[in-house]
């Protein structure tokens, strides 16, 4: 028989925020397993970009530096913005935010998903406590409080694992979460998420630009060339619309895809070329009735999924992670089990009302701006004017973005979300 191997820790998924969990426990008293299914290709051809990019906040960035994981991203390029435009396309109304505003740099960063996944991957290995089980698939799962250790795990490849703290950080279709029969509270957007990159022939002057449609928002976000960090006409595009027109905008040929962009966008920044494969992804609402359970922690995706219209949900599973990861210790420093209910629920009161505030907020904005009706038209336009003109109001909404605050009820951060230098 396969000798069990015992860890304190596993968690199933080695993805950004899975990852990012272990390396906030890095160098800890703690034997920790991280598997991941999938082997990714880091040595992609240079000028090339993943069509998938996340938009950091503050919050997050200081988590990768906490880590000593940004060093490694900032290498392979990630794209500081500093103003964001967001209009109803459908009426007057708009709103501009600029980091000078509020005394800072940039509002935040955007990057590649393959970048921060290299680097993370990278920084698992400097830990000894930690090892990468990759590609490894996990083919059983058994959860028993009455025996120890309580996780008992079997891979396709044979191993037997064990452990008194089994995560699950694999995503919005997690494995473990139905593996323990884990109800969600779930509904479809009807919308599609096209996702690609564009070269422009003006610069996207490291801003973000959003319009609002009836049918779903459309997003320039900005990308930089780790090649050649003065290139700043290359962007990344999210447009959210009905699944019937996302699947004929799939389906188009180049030229087009790029009429249809163009004549939806606008001019604003010139001649809009497609320079990369496109890809669709569906959009729901998940939000797991619990996310604890003796021995058991769901972080990330495979706790809650939201509408992707204000790039949040990343940074919230990156936060679910540092917290998780100080409660953890906070149960080690105490001589408390891990696995303990004590420690578990201490992080499910810490984050998740404040992933419910903003799961409600990302679906009330995505019904009032995706809709044609007119007093819905009126109300937004108004409230985006006057949002634009009351700058304390103003100034709240990007801390709030940015991750200077907190992202739900609560206005603190976890240790690790937090600059050694706290930003004004």
């Amino acid at each position: 028989m396969t000798a069990t191997q015992h860890y304190d820790l596993i968690i199933i998924g080695g993805g950004m925020v899975g990852a990012t969990l272990a390396c906030a426990l890095g160098d800890s008293a703690l034997k920790i397993a991280v598997i991941e299914a999938h082997q990714s290709d880091y040595n992609w051809p240079p000028g090339s970009h993943d069509i998938r990019v996340s938009a950091l906040t503050h919050a997050s960035q200081h988590i990768f530096e906490n880590i000593g994981a940004w060093s490694g991203m900032q290498k392979d390029g990630v794209c500081a913005y500093s103003e964001m435009h967001v209009w109803d396309a459908s009426g007057q109304g708009q709103i501009h935010f600029n980091s000078i505003d509020i005394g800072q740099m940039n509002l935040g960063h955007i990057v590649e998903n393959r970048v921060i996944q290299k680097a993370l991957q990278n920084r698992l290995a400097d830990f000894d406590n930690i090892e990468l089980l990759i590609p490894v698939k996990v083919k059983s799962l058994q959860l028993d409080n009455e025996q120890q250790p309580a996780v008992l795990l079997s891979t396709e490849d044979g191993r037997q694992l064990s452990a008194d703290l089994l995560v699950g950080a694999d995503g919005a279709n997690s494995w473990v979460r139905q593996q323990m029969n884990i109800s969600l509270s779930s509904w479809a957007y009807h919308q599609t998420a096209v996702v690609c990159n564009v070269t422009t022939s003006e610069t996207h002057q490291h801003a973000c630009w959003q319009q609002f449609m009836p049918e779903g928002p459309l997003a320039f976000l900005p990308l930089t060339d780790g090649q050649d960090a003065g290139a700043d006409n290359i962007s990344s595009i999210v447009w959210s619309t009905t699944e019937a027109k996302a699947q004929a905008l799939l389906n188009m040929n180049e030229q087009q895809f790029n009429q249809e962009l163009q004549f939806t966008f606008g001019s604003t920044l010139g001649r809009i070329e497609l320079n990369s494969e496109r890809g669709g992804f569906p959009l729901r609402l998940r939000h797991a009735s619990h996310y604890v359970q003796p021995h058991l922690a769901l972080i990330g995706d495979a706790a809650h999924t939201v509408h992707p219209l204000a790039g949040q949900g990343v940074n919230l599973g990156l936060l679910d992670a540092v917290v998780l990861a100080e409660e953890i210790q906070r149960a080690l420093a105490q001589r408390r089990a891990i696995g303990g209910l004590a420690a578990l629920r201490r992080f499910e009161r810490r984050r998740k009302a404040d992933n419910i505030a903003m799961l409600a907020a990302m679906d009330g904005f995505k019904r009032l701006f995706s809709n044609d009706i007119t007093p819905l038209k009126l109300l937004r336009n108004t409230g985006l004017n006057l949002a634009d003109k009351i700058q304390p109001l103003k100034q709240l909404m990007i801390k709030r973005a940015m991750g200077l605050m907190g992202t739900g009820l609560n206005d603190d951060l976890p240790n690790l979300a937090r600059s050694s230098t706290r930003d004004c």
